[in-house]
């Protein structure tokens, strides 16, 4: 690794005050009322959010988790004048393929902890050495370690050229590029960027800027019909966040960077409505433990604002629109409740590759890390 670039290693080590000041603030909550057997259709119950934040509280191990993910080796450096802190883990594998890996919102690098090990090491995890990867890991600008931002400007389209320069920075001039959520707009932006560089993109939850043709509908299978059905609640019943975030970011801050209880709700609804439908909570979908340290790497690092603000950054740079159509060979993984369609994407991507799968959700990385790391491998097999 190159460090006459300003790659600096870094070590998660949160203060134990900072803890101290979470239990403190987790015990003088003061709880809103609700209504009686309304369930989750107006938001976060409070029965349930009490539960979880007393666990959060008086049972849930910082300290255990911030050890996991230092055991991964971690860097920052300065780009476009951000600090940008990013993972990286070289495989043990002299071949291995560079693949950069971009989380979304509400996520973090936290959402990959169950597919480094077999990523990067396939050998000792019952693979194919021959489908190794070097993964860099960064976290988004605004978001976890690489936030707050000092400036605005931070739209997708600048991410994915800070990302693209961490790369080069890497030495990497070959690799792969992988996300959901944000991460299923920087990695296609990252081919469009350098597509003598990127030799494929895998995405899941990937959504497409081109609407189908109504008179196209006739002509969907039965599970893109119930998507496109989906993709007009999330536009209606489960889009509220966005337009606050999208136009005043700001205001949301200061409730939700003074409330761990408040940043809790803000994530875990998304937890909720967006994870694999059989499971009735979404601890049942994703561990509880694993949960809370996402929403950590938002409470502790203070970037509920600076993470909702790059919303408001790339809706006011005109960026969430059809874009030009990328030559790069493009997988694609539908998990339940995404609302891909192959005839739309395929306007703005090369797809070469499609899967679809019964089980897992939004956050497949860890909803269902098996078959993630599965259609990465076979998707990438083929462009090595």
């Amino acid at each position: 690794m190159e460090h006459n670039s300003g790659i600096r290693p870094f070590t998660i080590d949160v203060p134990q005050a900072d803890l101290d000041d979470l239990r403190d603030r987790l015990a003088r909550t003061r709880w809103a009322a609700d209504l009686p057997d309304v369930g989750w259709s107006r938001g976060v119950p409070v029965a349930y959010l009490k539960g979880l934040a007393e666990y959060w509280r008086d049972g849930y191990d910082w300290r255990v988790h911030e050890r996991e993910l230092n055991s991964h080796p971690q860097f920052i450096t300065e780009i476009d004048g951000q600090n940008v802190h990013f993972l990286h883990v070289r495989s043990p594998e002299p071949d291995a393929l560079p693949l950069i890996m971009t989380h979304g919102w509400p996520g973090s690098v936290a959402e990959f902890l169950d597919v480094i090990g077999p990523l990067t090491d396939p050998r000792a995890h019952g693979g194919d050495p021959a489908d190794a990867f070097h993964l860099v890991v960064p976290s988004i600008p605004g978001s976890g370690f690489s936030g707050p931002t000092r400036e605005a400007g931070w739209d997708t389209a600048r991410v994915t050229r800070a990302f693209a320069e961490l790369m080069d920075r890497l030495g990497y001039d070959r690799y792969g590029a992988q996300g959901g959520d944000t991460g299923a707009v920087v990695s296609p932006g990252l081919g469009r960027l350098n597509p003598d560089k990127v030799v494929g993109v895998h995405a899941n939850g990937l959504a497409a800027f081109t609407a189908v043709d109504p008179d196209e509908v006739g002509e969907l299978t039965e599970a893109e019909r119930a998507r496109l059905a989906h993709l007009q609640y999330l536009t209606t019943e489960q889009s509220g966040y966005v337009s606050i975030q999208i136009t005043r970011p700001q205001t949301l801050a200061h409730g939700l960077h003074d409330s761990p209880v408040g940043q809790l709700a803000w994530i875990v609804e998304k937890f909720k409505e967006w994870t694999d439908p059989a499971a009735e909570l979404p601890e049942d979908a994703v561990d509880r433990d694993r949960l809370l340290t996402n929403v950590m790497l938002y409470w502790l690092t203070g970037t509920a604002g600076s993470s909702a603000n790059s919303y408001y950054e790339t809706a006011h740079a005109g960026a969430w629109g059809a874009s030009a159509r990328s030559t790069v060979p493009t997988g694609v993984a539908v998990f339940p409740l995404d609302v891909s369609i192959r005839r739309t994407v395929e306007v703005e991507h090369t797809v070469v590759h499609w899967s679809e799968f019964g089980r897992g959700g939004h956050f497949a990385a860890m909803e269902a890390p098996d078959l993630l790391v599965g259609d990465i491998r076979e998707f990438f097999a083929g462009l090595r």
